[in-house]
């Protein structure tokens, strides 16, 4: 078993006709997605609070902001955090659930799921 790493499209839900394709970790183990805050801003997406998170060095405060998430041919509304620097981008567990994915970490892909409504 090893990582699985996608290529996804990320655009403002409010400029959906300008996006960047991003190569993010699949990490089944994070709530929120992170994204290179630079993206971000680049696609003029807003800051819409800030979040406390726990990551392998303890305790650190982000904003997040809601992307538009394109993962073969599908289209998700998605919590981002606006990554520093030195933060990996990782598409999280909400966001795998809005696009309609689980992580397969014997074929290293990721399948789709039926959604369940109720």
């Amino acid at each position: 078993m090893g990582f699985i790493h996608v290529d996804v499209g990320v655009s403002n839900p409010s400029t959906p006709d300008v996006s960047e394709k991003v190569t993010v970790l699949v990490d089944t183990g994070a709530t929120l997605s992170v994204l290179p805050a630079i993206l971000l801003e680049r696609l003029g997406i807003p800051r819409r609070g800030r979040r406390r998170l726990r990551g392998f060095g303890g305790a650190v405060t982000r904003d997040v902001g809601t992307v538009d998430m394109y993962y073969d041919g599908v289209l998700g509304g998605v919590t981002a955090i606006f990554g520093d620097e030195d933060d990996p981008p990782i598409m999280g567990v909400t966001a795998l659930e809005s696009l309609g994915f689980e992580a397969d970490p014997v074929s290293g892909k990721l399948n789709r799921v039926e959604m369940l409504m109720l």
